[in-house]
């Protein structure tokens, strides 16, 4: 594969049970780019391994005084510098080519995971974990992945010159055949530890990098409350431990890559002093010297993909394992879902939403309001209505095989493909996501195209934020949609980017809407005009709206309690408050002495106001 035909059409299905499987699986994906680089890496090593022995040729010639003999040897010599040059040139293409065609896919793999996974994944995964293996991490296993060709070349090359150095000069050929195995193992005993000390230093990369992260996301509520330079101090703390570790973690890199320029120092000065004895006793020629010696410094090139290898394969198999960790996630803890075959089919239009674990009806075609009295069980309804499972650490005690999934026209939407589920039902949380770019993009998304981007932004009422983004967009901007917004809206404040969000769900228009908490970071006048808007566009639509503001559900035309876990039966916002104490207390704040007053018979608080007042006129009178 050229980088040209990147991304891949299917990044494939990783072995991701550890992380040596992974690197494995990764490197078998791409056997065709490995065998194209270990082929100009051969060329390249062998033809600068076949200089010493041209240079030795060339010396006897010199030597013998045969011009005939040299000039054959001089075009061998240039001959052996175009391949050297060529199989160079070609061996860095096709390595770099494998270096991106791996971290191409493993970028494809984490970004298919994030789309299944969805929110999921972030409570799962850190945060600055998952910013660690798509960066970071994915360049160390490509690095593995680019090394692994130069080195079985440069193995196959010392090999070939080690063989015919015994043939050519058996005497000496035998010490270097000796010696350099012994220099390429050489450095193994100091790995592990080296290795070690690379995982506390990604270990500790990894929480700073989470930290920062944290911290840059709650920067506007850190300046609210003060707190910038205690959080500052955590990550200088933080900081100063990735440098410790990393200083640590370089001084024994250092000390093999001393190892590495010691011992091949100390096998030349061997064959130096061995082949010079031998000369004199007449056992060796000099060109047979020129050649051994030349033979042995040249090989100190290859053997620099030895402990590149060592170092690419202790930094990459720690990336690899975190990759494979994320890898392995599913959206549950059940079974695979019949659906990832495609033998369940979509409902028909017009089905109610069904949550079997709450009794929770949504009936198609209606404005539902559900009031939860405790906001992470809204969190988890909203994530179950959109066919999105609890993960691990909620719902303790129930496995996911057992909880019954959300029916949707009778049809469980756990059981269809993910992109069928997600087209019919959208869930929007409590903090959704923009993405930088300009609002024109931000609402190119799938839709049905029934409600315009005008109608939804008008719905949500985005009027002020449409100006506000047109004032700080470059000059010679006219147009609101060609503004840009910064990275997950940090530009805009926490209501405006609440309002876009909703205005682009709007604009899906798809069959489900379920909205969790869509105005709370609005003030009160504005979320009744966002909920007239959203029941107006979403009119004949199936739309579900937690919240627990009274401005939304007064305009809804059905409102559901779900009390500890259990749906109770349905009525109007009114009719609820007047004769459903417990949803009261919820949606006007009750303290528990007015809710023990409205529980009492409308007699009783009678008898009780008239005996105080009898005994409040008794003490005025006998005080006269």
């Amino acid at each position: 594969m050229q980088i040209s035909d990147l991304p891949h059409p299917d990044p494939g299905v990783p072995d991701a049970r550890s992380g040596p499987r992974f690197l494995l699986w990764l490197g078998g994906t791409q056997l065709g780019g490995q065998a194209k680089s270990l082929c100009w890496g051969l060329v390249h090593h062998c033809a600068i391994a076949g200089l010493p022995f041209a240079v030795g040729l060339g010396v006897e010639a010199a030597v013998d005084g045969d011009g005939h003999r040299l000039l054959l040897v001089g075009a061998l010599i240039a001959l052996l510098g175009v391949a050297i040059s060529l199989g160079d040139t070609m061996l860095h293409r096709t390595s770099v080519t494998n270096w991106i065609t791996a971290a191409a896919r493993v970028q494809q793999l984490l970004a298919r995971k994030t789309a299944d996974l969805g929110s999921a994944l972030t409570r799962r995964v850190a945060a600055g974990e998952v910013v660690s293996v798509s960066t970071g991490d994915v360049e160390k296993i490509g690095w593995f992945v680019e090394a692994v060709s130069r080195f079985l070349a440069a193995a196959v090359a010392i090999v070939v010159v080690c063989v015919a150095l015994v043939v050519y000069a058996p005497s000496l050929g035998v010490v270097v055949a000796v010696g350099m195995p012994l220099l390429a193992l050489s450095s193994l005993p100091l790995l592990p530890r080296a290795t070690q000390r690379a995982d506390i230093q990604r270990e500790k990369a990894g929480k700073a990098t989470e930290l920062a992260s944290d911290t840059v996301a709650g920067l506007r509520v850190l300046r609210g409350i003060g707190g910038e330079e205690l959080f500052l101090g955590r990550y200088r703390e933080a900081s100063q431990e990735v440098r410790t570790a990393a200083v640590r973690s370089a001084r024994m890199w250092a000390l093999i890559s001393a190892v590495q320029v010691f011992l091949p120092g100390v096998l030349l000065i061997t064959v130096v002093w061995y082949g010079s004895s031998l000369v004199l006793d007449g056992r060796l020629s000099v060109g047979e010297l020129v050649a051994v010696f030349s033979a042995v410094s040249l090989l100190l090139y290859p053997l620099r993909s030895v402990e590149e290898i060592a170092m690419a394969y202790s930094f990459s198999r720690p990336s690899a394992t975190r990759a494979a960790r994320v890898l392995r996630l599913t959206r549950d803890d059940g079974p695979a879902p019949a659906a990832a075959e495609g033998a369940v089919r979509a409902p028909a239009p017009g089905g109610d939403l069904y949550d079997p674990q709450t009794g929770l009806l949504v009936p198609a075609g209606r404005f539902t309001a559900v009031v939860c009295g405790d906001p992470d069980l809204a969190g988890r309804l909203a994530e179950r209505l959109g066919g999105h499972p609890p993960g691990d650490g909620e719902d303790a005690g129930e496995r996911a095989a057992d909880r019954a999934p959300v029916l949707l026209g009778g049809v469980a939407l756990d059981e269809l493909a993910l992109d069928t589920a997600r087209a019919l039902v959208l869930v929007q949380d409590k903090g959704p996501v923009l993405l930088s770019g300009t609002l024109r993009e931000l609402f190119d998304v799938p839709a049905s195209g029934a409600v315009t981007p005008a109608a939804a932004l008008e719905a949500a009422q985005c009027g002020d934020v449409l100006e506000a983004v047109l004032q700080s967009a470059p000059e010679g901007v006219e147009d609101p949609m060609d503004a840009r917004i910064t990275e997950r809206g940090r530009s805009l404040s926490g209501g405006q980017r609440q309002r876009l969000a909703l205005a682009r769900s709007l604009v899906a228009d798809p069959e489900v809407l379920v909205l969790d908490e869509p105005t709370s970071a609005v003030d009160s006048h504005t979320e009744a005009r966002i909920a007239d808007g959203i029941a107006a566009l979403r009119a004949g639509r199936t739309t579900v709206v937690l919240a627990s503001s009274p401005l939304v559900l007064d305009r809804a035309d059905r409102v559901v309690l779900v009390h500890e876990g259990v749906a109770l039966p349905a009525g109007t916002h009114r009719d609820l408050l007047r004769d459903e104490p417990r949803y009261r207390a919820v949606v006007t704040r009750e303290t528990e002495e007015e809710q023990r007053l409205d529980a009492l018979p409308r007699t009783a608080l009678d008898e009780g106001l008239t005996d105080r007042l009898e005994e409040e006129l008794t003490e005025i009178e006998g005080s006269a």
